[in-house]
This record gives C-alpha cells, structure tokens and sequence, in this order.
C-alpha cells in the first residue's frame, strides 16, 4: 500500500510554539558565528599580508645596504695656523734738555771784541763809501784788536790735526758734534774724504770777573768830551 505526502511550501504556521523558539534561536547562532567567523579570517588574511610585507621590506633594505656600502665619515683635524705679530715699541728717546745760555758771558765778550778792535763800530759802520783800500786798513786793526781779545781770553785748539785738503779717515764711533759730515753721505762709519776745515774749540776761558751792579748790556758806552 504507497501512501504519498504532498508538502505545500507556501503554508504558513499559524501556532509559535517551543520548538520554533529553539529553532529559530539555534538559526540566529548560528548566523552570529558565521559573522565573527568571517571576521576573525578577515583580520587574520589582513595581518599575514601585513607580516608578509614587513618581511618584505626588511629583507630588501637589508640587501640593498648590503648591496650599497655607505662610506664611513672621514674626519680631519685641520690645524690653523695663527700669526701673532709682536710690536715692539722702540724706547722713547730721551728728551733734550736745552741748557739756557746765560747772556752776561755774551756780552762781556762782545764788550772785550769792542775794547780791543771796536768791533762794534766796525760792524755797523757804513762802508760803501770806502773804497777797498782804505777798508783793507781798517780791517786789518779789527783783526789785530780781535786777536788780541780772543788769544787773551780764550785758549784755542783745532779739532782735527789734519791738513786741510789731505784725506782722512773718520773712524766707527767719532764724535758727530766735533766733526761735520758733508758731500754724499751713505752708509756707516769708517768714512774717508777730504778734510776742508780743521775746526776751533775752546780749552780754556779767562774771562774777567764783573762788579756787582755792573750792567753787562753796555757793550760801549757813550764818550763825552769835556
């Protein structure tokens, strides 16, 4: 005896019993496993490529600094050289001292060169009327007066020994104020040239004492005849 079962898939049930609770809850489990299934695969596939790629680089940064050697800094010491210069001040010169030149001690010589020879009146006196005759004459008085007062008063030495006109030689060391260097001068001493004077100095001086009062500015003083 065949018995057949026809299933009408468009019913629906009218009554929502246990049985249904279950089976629809197990359908709803099942659902949310699938889901968080999917999403674990999901994150798991997303970290292994990103493993994958990280191994990735650093194997090919490896090989490329393999590949490509970096040199190394070179240091160098770089010695700077500094030149100091020194200023060496020279030592000052050592100030002149000018020794004031007392006048009576002029005067007086003046006063003797007028006694002896009126040098003076010889001096100041208008000669171009004279002719040189009688000028001749009249020197020739001053000279011997002034001869006179200088040889009296004054001792009297050359400088040099030398004849003038001869050549000599003027050592390292000579006293510059004693001797007058003329003509091309170069270099240092020794010098040697030709002697053209042989200069005065003076090695003694007697001059006559004055009396208190006297006025040595009276080189002559007037003359009155009575």
């Amino acid at each position: 005896m065949n018995t057949t079962y026809t299933i009408d898939l468009t019913l629906k049930p009218t009554t929502f019993d246990l049985w249904h609770v279950c089976l629809a809850g197990t359908v709803a489990l099942l659902a949310i496993l699938l889901i968080v299934l999917l999403i674990v695969m999901l994150i798991g596939i997303a970290r292994g490529r990103k493993k994958l790629l990280e191994e990735a680089l650093r194997e090919s940064s490896a090989s490329l600094a393999a590949s490509i050697k970096i040199p190394e800094p070179e240091v160098k010491i770089v010695e700077k050289i500094v030149e100091v210069e020194k200023v060496v001040q020279a030592p000052a010169p050592e100030p002149v001292v000018l020794k004031e030149a007392t006048p009576d001690a002029a005067l007086q010589l003046l006063n003797l060169l007028q006694k002896e020879a009126r040098f003076i009146d010889f001096i100041k006196e208008d000669i171009t009327a004279y002719n040189d005759a009688d000028i001749g004459v009249a020197a020739r008085v001053v000279h011997e007066g002034c001869n006179k007062a200088i040889n009296e008063h004054f001792k009297l030495v050359v400088v040099h020994e030398g004849q003038e006109g001869s050549k000599i030689t003027l050592p390292k060391g000579f006293d510059a104020s004693a001797v007058r260097l003329t003509g091309n001068i170069v270099g240092e001493a020794p010098f040697t040239g030709t002697l053209i004077h042989r200069g005065w100095q003076v090695t003694d001086i007697r001059l006559p004492k004055l009396t208190m009062g006297h006025n040595a500015k009276i080189i002559a003083p007037a003359e009155v005849e009575l």
